[in-house]
């Protein structure tokens, strides 16, 4: 640091299959969407983020919309790293003379592999990240809730993101037991197009089932407060005309469960492998949620349910991860669990 503090940024990423968070000296200053539109002629970079998102589903023969990670990894390395380069200018001022070097902690899903692991360091240094670390996202989810992950004490951390499911049993620092499964929100808006197909016979794209997803989305039939009836517009499957179809909560809460299930399982799973001692602190605390599939509505209920364990969504569950990726870049040098 010292004199040539001011010639280095500091950023935290949340590089997530649905939407990427930048933190930048303690402030949220990029929230977008995880997509971009590029110019297939060219290769070059024509939006990015909510703009990009807005064309999905809109382009003509020489545009074509990007979501660079699909299950929480990198799929095209291309797109992500002028994902993340656009992004990085949002945040620096385009007055600047130079280009700061970059000082970054981006959070990966934790069953990623070596290869998967060096996508991410790649494109990270190549959009201009001169000190690149990773943390796993259960981890940075429990420092982003405020439970002291360093502690001898076992916490448990649900977060279902765009891509993955990351469950994790953290302890002294650590990942104790984990699961990664690749059913998370993405999975649950398939599922709600494929119900549309075949039950209303109404074509949606991906953008209207993630309307009806967050409108009246639901992880079980009877809920307290029910969301109103929402309504879809679109193309009869059979004859092209257009219908208008309204759906319930409980529709939704049907079509989802078979993914729901398999979320059901994995967090069985991991409770199986937790050592005695720890299970003991997880079920005297509670099990925390966190990303944004924890928002669905009633899946605490059905979780504690099925579990028998109770369950906390985080207070901010979409930002979760993000805020204690934030935290961990001010402490590089006391966290030992960073991937360097």
């Amino acid at each position: 640091m010292g004199l040539f503090s001011f010639l280095t940024q500091e950023i935290a990423i949340d590089l997530g299959t649905a939407n990427t968070i930048i933190i930048h000296n303690d402030k949220i200053v990029v929230d977008e969407p995880s997509i971009v539109a590029i110019d297939i002629k060219t290769d070059r970079l024509v939006a990015i983020g909510e703009k990009a998102r807005q064309m999905q589903g809109k382009t003509h023969a020489n545009l074509k919309t990007i979501r660079p990670l699909r299950d929480g990894v990198i799929a095209d390395f291309n797109a992500a790293e002028q994902m993340i380069r656009g992004m990085i200018k949002m945040i620096t001022p385009k007055s600047k003379l130079f280009s700061p070097a970059l000082k970054m902690v981006v959070c990966i899903p934790s069953g990623s592999t070596e290869v998967e692991i060096r996508a991410v360091r790649d494109s990270s240094e190549h959009a201009g990240g001169r000190e690149v670390y990773m943390i796993y996202e259960p981890l940075a989810a429990a420092i982003g809730i405020g439970l002291d992950v360093e502690a001898p004490e076992g916490n448990m951390v649900v977060d279902i993101g765009g891509g993955t499911t990351e469950i994790a049993v953290i302890s002294l620092g650590g990942i104790v037991t984990n699961k990664s499964i690749r059913i998370a929100g993405d999975d649950l808006t398939a599922d709600i197009m494929e119900y549309m197909r075949h039950q209303h016979n109404i074509k949606i794209g991906e953008r209207t089932a993630e309307e009806i997803k967050i409108q009246v989305g639901a992880a079980i039939s009877t809920l307290d407060n029910p969301p109103k009836d929402f309504v879809v517009q679109g193309p009869n499957q059979m004859t092209a005309l257009p219908i208008e179809v309204p759906v319930t909560y409980k529709e939704i809460a049907h079509c989802l469960e078979k993914s729901l299930a398999k979320i059901d399982a994995a967090i069985m799973s991991a409770l199986e492998q937790t050592p005695p001692e720890l299970y003991a602190d997880i079920v005297k605390n509670g099990i925390w949620l966190a990303g944004g599939g924890s928002l669905l509505r009633g899946l605490d209920k059905r979780l504690f349910n099925k579990i028998g364990i109770g369950f906390n969504i985080a207070e901010d569950p979409l930002r979760a991860v993000v805020r204690g990726t934030g935290i961990a870049l001010k402490n590089v040098d006391k966290f030992p669990f960073l991937i360097r």
